[in-house]
């Protein structure tokens, strides 16, 4: 009898033992589930591959087609908060076998996660506190890996009360535009009692460290075309000075003869194409190394040609030199008009340096009537494309600061200083005229 209780006392505290480990286990295991990330940031459209981060020479390329095998390339996606708070972070991506290891970086702070080819939900990095709202990015970086890449990332997930008032990135109908980042300009206003502008002329300066390719630092902009300097790769860049043909299309070889924009002159390091994908028309261009934290001055002529025609002229000044440089001349079909719509922009027309930051100055604005009278231009409205205004990309500023480098536009980086677009900004008049013997010109 006795045996028999103590068989009894001994299984029910065997079984009070199990009952405390399953529930300290089932505890454990809700401990451990991951919070809430109902917010995904798509890899696609956020995510750049970047080389020799923390470095001058940085270089960042397209998240698409990028084949992530080595442990020195970085993957970094950006998202913009607008709250202070905690953040919970995520990743969902897959590996083609067994499982990668990689190391995820948020805010200096790094945590080891794995992936498996088992794994098809959002593997869970860990929770952070943010300072402020702003831009903020997760790095991601191999270690380790069976597969033939590191893992194909789908997007971050994100969650917590830092997530509240809004997460700005690019969702899928930016995926193209958002990777180039928002476009900036400036609408000058001409002065009161102007008569019709026949030369517009702006001085242009990219400080140093902001010639980056994929650059178009546009400086004379009007109602039919565009005239400014592009840095189209890490050994070439361009005086670029095109019009548009008054035929509506993407595809420059269905403009019909009596819509083509017409060559009428070049410069004898002159190239000549059509272009299009924005609209279509004559495009042309010198080579020219031209280079940052040096002034250069561009000049515009615009007339009528009679016959519902108008001829455009464009002039690049090199200081180095002294000298003018004859770009091309152009007549457009079904107009006749003198310079209208005077204008500046910048824009980034390479997707893969979509991360990387450049501002530019715009200064000395003048322009030439057909009264024979230089008026100076020092009003201007910034404005932002649609990436910036839906919101896709707020790394864009632009307008009148202080001193006397006059306008600056700026965009790409993802840095915090968004400016308010349909604003007006006034810089200091300088007072001189242009001193240009418009005869002696090339």
């Amino acid at each position: 009898m006795k045996s028999s209780k103590i068989t009894i006392i001994f299984y029910l505290a065997l079984m009070f033992s199990y009952l405390l480990v399953s529930c300290s286990e089932e505890e454990d295991t809700k401990m451990e589930e991951p919070p809430q990330m109902s917010v995904h940031v798509p890899a696609k459209g956020n995510s750049w591959f970047l080389a020799n981060v923390g470095t001058n020479q940085m270089k960042s390329s397209d998240f698409d087609g990028f084949s992530w095998t080595s442990k020195s390339s970085v993957l970094r996606t950006y998202f913009r908060l607008e709250k202070a708070g905690t953040v919970h972070i995520g990743l969902k991506g897959t590996v083609s076998s067994g499982s990668s290891t990689i190391r995820a970086t948020f805010q200096n702070e790094s945590k080891e996660i794995k992936i498996k080819d088992t794994d098809h939900g959002t593997v869970y990095i860990g929770s952070f506190t943010v300072p402020s709202a702003g831009y903020y990015y997760v790095d991601l970086t191999g270690i380790d890996r069976a597969g033939n890449q590191f893992a194909a990332v789908e997007y971050i997930a994100l969650g917590g009360d830092a997530t509240l008032s809004g997460v700005h990135f690019s969702n899928e109908d930016y995926f193209y535009w958002g990777r180039r980042g928002p476009s900036v300009h400036l609408a000058y206003e001409k002065p009161e009692g102007t008569a019709d502008v026949q030369w517009f002329y702006n001085e242009v300066t990219v400080p140093e460290g902001n010639d980056v390719v994929g650059s178009y630092f546009m400086a004379n902009g009007f109602g039919e075309g565009y005239f400014g300097m592009q840095v189209n790769s890490t050994s070439e860049r361009r005086i670029l000075f095109s019009v548009w043909s008054p035929y509506q299309t993407d595809d420059p070889g269905s403009i019909p003869e009596d819509q083509r924009v017409k060559l009428i002159a070049k410069g004898d390091q002159t190239t000549i194409n059509d272009f299009g994908g924005e609209g279509s028309g004559g495009q042309s261009y010198l080579v020219f190394n031209w280079e940052a934290g040096r002034t250069y001055r561009f000049l515009l002529k615009g007339e009528p040609a009679g016959d519902n025609k108008t001829d455009y002229k464009a002039y690049f000044f090199d200081p180095k030199q002294s000298k003018w440089y004859f770009i091309a001349q152009w007549r457009r079909p079904l107009i006749s008009t003198y310079l209208t719509g005077l204008h500046s922009f910048l824009e980034n027309f390479d997707t893969a340096t979509g991360p990387m930051g450049r501002m530019v100055n715009y200064n000395n604005q003048w322009v030439y009537d057909t009264n024979s009278t230089w008026h100076e231009m020092i009003r201007a409205r910034f404005t932002a494309d649609a990436t910036g205004r839906d919101k896709a990309r707020l790394d864009y500023a632009g307008g009148y600061q202080s001193g006397d480098n006059g306008f600056f536009l700026k965009n790409c980086g993802f840095f915090n200083e968004t400016s308010k677009v349909d604003t007006y900004h006034t810089r200091p008049a300088l007072g001189t005229a242009p001193d240009i013997d418009f005869t002696q010109l090339p």
